[in-house]
């Protein structure tokens, strides 16, 4: 039996349920049993998390306690997947390096708020991005602190019409890794659900999970 989690909880203006709701009956059509949790509770239970390919967090902002933490990294390192997208997984838990380190990134900021951007596809080879084109987005940009040791499937590209010292940066917004011998797939998409309307960007965070749980 294949076995997703998926986590929710925290700042409700990031819609985390109804996130869910979107990739939980993906994750179902796939194969897979979805737990649904809105505890982080459920990372102490060891044994639990790693009996899951692929745990999905949508907990946005909010805090996490020191043994939450490790009991989450533990799974990760120890081989299980570990997916998400903005609204639950690089702007979560902003005191804790560490679990800064295992995602790869960290939201810092997004100018000018509700804008129109674009987000290239800069790797046409990889299966998570494949045959997918540039897609345009009406929503938040996202500035991030990233780790260059990231594997960057797609960017996005700064103007500066509203921080003019930024212009032209070309941002990662869709990246994979490793933690252990954990995967780790990040879209800094999703600050609401109604981002995923855009299919390029629904598809992309569908396969970036199944990448995650090893399926391809």
């Amino acid at each position: 039996m294949k076995r997703s989690l998926m986590v929710w909880g925290g700042w409700e203006g990031h819609e985390p349920l109804q996130c869910v709701q979107i990739f939980a009956p993906l994750m179902e059509a796939a194969g897979y049993t979805v737990d649904i949790s809105d505890s982080l509770d459920v990372y102490l239970d060891a044994e639990r998390m790693r009996s899951y390919a692929v745990i999905t967090q949508v907990y946005t902002m909010s805090t996490i306690t020191r043994e939450q933490e490790q009991g989450l990294l533990d799974a990760i390192e120890s081989g299980v997947g570990f997916a998400g997208w903005h609204g639950g997984m690089a702007d979560a838990f902003r005191n804790n390096t560490n679990y800064q380190f295992m995602v790869g990134g960290q939201w810092v900021a997004h100018p000018g708020n509700i804008i129109d951007y674009t987000v290239n596809i800069i790797d046409h080879e990889d299966p998570i991005t494949a045959g997918l084109s540039d897609f345009a987005m009406h929503s938040e940009q996202y500035y991030m602190h990233v780790d260059p040791s990231n594997e960057v499937l797609a960017t996005t590209t700064f103007t500066g019409q509203y921080c003019p010292w930024i212009d032209g940066v070309v941002m990662p917004v869709v990246w994979k890794r490793r933690w252990g011998a954990g995967r780790i797939f990040y879209a800094s998409v999703g600050h609401v659900a109604a981002d995923f309307n855009v299919p390029e960007a629904k598809e992309i965070v569908r396969r970036g999970l199944l990448w995650a749980a090893r399926e391809f």
